[in-house]
């Protein structure tokens, strides 16, 4: 009973981690998973999708190919036109040590909630890059820096 309990336990664990792990996408393996798709992208794209960087006046492809696909979208109107940003998410670790004074020992820390805090690493999300397409074309893209 004990073994089947362990091999339960490291057949998800197993399954987890190759998900977790394949999941991460880098612009060489969307290149190499849709080489139809790069070769028909300028030598200047190439370049560039390769390197994980984008410019002004790139299709929605390269832009796909460099970063991948965006956590969010957004639909909007700017110049009378319609535009579409994409928001690529990114999480910054900021953790959390609660101080003790010595009177806590004997009375308690009042204003500690055990709920609220963690011992573990608080993850904040972020939009980490923002790129906005103008009639198909990137009009915009930022790089925002952690918080």
């Amino acid at each position: 009973m004990k073994r089947r309990f362990i091999v339960r336990t490291s057949t998800l664990a197993l399954a987890t981690a190759a998900i977790v792990l394949t999941s991460c996408s880098t612009p060489q393996t969307r290149i190499s998973e849709h080489p139809d798709l790069y070769q028909s992208l300028s030598n200047r794209d190439q370049t560039l999708a390769n390197q994980g960087q984008i410019r002004i006046g790139m299709s929605r492809t390269p832009v796909w190919l460099a970063w991948g696909s965006p956590d969010r979208k957004i639909v909007g109107n700017m110049g009378g036109g319609p535009t579409e940003t994409w928001i690529y998410t990114y999480y910054a670790s900021y953790p959390y040590y609660p101080s003790y004074a010595p009177w806590d020992i004997y009375f308690g820390a009042p204003l500690y909630d055990p709920f609220c805090y963690s011992w573990f690493p608080q993850s904040i999300p972020y939009p980490g890059k923002l790129v906005t397409f103008a009639n198909g074309r990137v009009a915009s893209f930022q790089y925002v820096t952690p918080p």
